[in-house]
């Protein structure tokens, strides 16, 4: 759900460019920001499971012909080390978006976001640890205030520790799978990252094959052991929502955010992206929601420390020129 990745030159363009970009790349984090609210209102209707196939096989069965009229029919050939770094990447792909939306069965959307806002902190310690790129310090210390920021808000300030009620201890299990789906979107970012000269269309098609594969197999399973559903009663009008998440959610905004990463650069497109948690936690309070205000902090936390790394990244290298 929250898998972006700000791909393209990090050089601006002209003004009518810069603003078309500056326009597609925030339309994109204000539909990934209303989408784990969203999401959460299928399940009266639907299991996490089916969620998971609905949306991957719709996004599937749209990307396969964008390919064919994009690329044609050699952008399906892929082999060696290349066939298996698409299938690794798509096993990663399935596998977060069934830790995600189990996860997110369990837990509150405004606390989920938190947790995928740490995605680009994640890819840069996972980068230091991998290909030993180590980040400055700046970077090192507000990636540890990040963290600590998600620490408070999942915590309640603690209290949650400390008082472990029966549902706050359900939450610690959603949130632990929420962690997992952005482990396992860390693994597919670095691992698609090694497939030089692809085009995103064509990476997106080829990895979500092994990732339905994936999913429809998890489905198999839980319909096998019961725990998948479908309330005939309510599900016409969770509708929109499953289109959403899929067509929206998925197709639309990927193709939107990354013509905005290429317009207006890298780092300014993640700067964009720090306001996803700001869009979530808005969309929750229309909803009703109230937060208690060591949730309000840590949130505050998080997207402050966010955003000073883009802040220092952009600036960055002025100074070393």
């Amino acid at each position: 759900m929250s898998g972006a990745g700000a791909s393209g030159s990090s050089g601006l363009t002209g003004p009518s460019g810069l603003g078309r970009g500056l326009g597609a790349a925030l339309f994109a984090v204000l539909v990934w920001g209303g989408q784990l609210p969203i999401a959460k209102g299928i399940f009266p209707a639907l299991d996490g499971f089916s969620i998971s196939v609905v949306r991957y096989g719709v996004a599937f069965l749209c990307f396969i012909p964008l390919l064919v009229w994009l690329e044609g029919l050699r952008a399906f050939v892929a082999q060696g080390r290349d066939l298996k770094l698409v299938v690794v990447a798509g096993i990663a792909m399935g596998a977060s978006a069934l830790l995600m939306i189990t996860g997110l069965a369990r837990t509150r959307p405004e606390i989920a976001v938190l947790i995928l806002g740490l995605q680009p902190a994640m890819t840069a310690i996972a980068d230091w640890a991998v290909w030993k790129k180590r980040p400055p310090a700046f970077t090192l210390a507000c990636l540890a205030l990040a963290f600590a920021g998600v620490a408070i808000a999942v915590t309640r300030g603690g209290d949650a520790i400390l008082n472990p009620a029966p549902a706050v201890r359900g939450e610690v299990l959603g949130n632990l799978l929420t962690f997992g789906a952005a482990t396992a979107w860390v693994s597919y970012v670095l691992i698609t990252t090694r497939l030089h000269g692809w085009s995103t269309i064509r990476v997106s098609a080829l990895t979500s094959g092994p990732a339905v594969a994936l999913v429809l197999a998890a489905w198999g399973i839980a319909w096998l052991a019961g725990a998948t559903y479908a309330n005939e009663e309510v599900l016409p009008a969770a509708s929109w929502r499953l289109a959403y998440v899929s067509v929206v959610g998925v197709v639309i905004s990927m193709f939107l955010w990354n013509y905005g990463a290429k317009k207006i650069g890298a780092v300014n497109a993640m700067l964009l992206l720090n306001l996803m948690p700001v869009v979530t936690f808005a969309f929750r309070a229309a909803e009703g929601a109230r937060f208690v205000p060591s949730e309000i902090a840590g949130a505050a936390i998080v997207v402050g420390a966010l955003v000073a790394n883009n802040v220092y990244l952009r600036r960055r290298p002025r100074r070393l020129s």
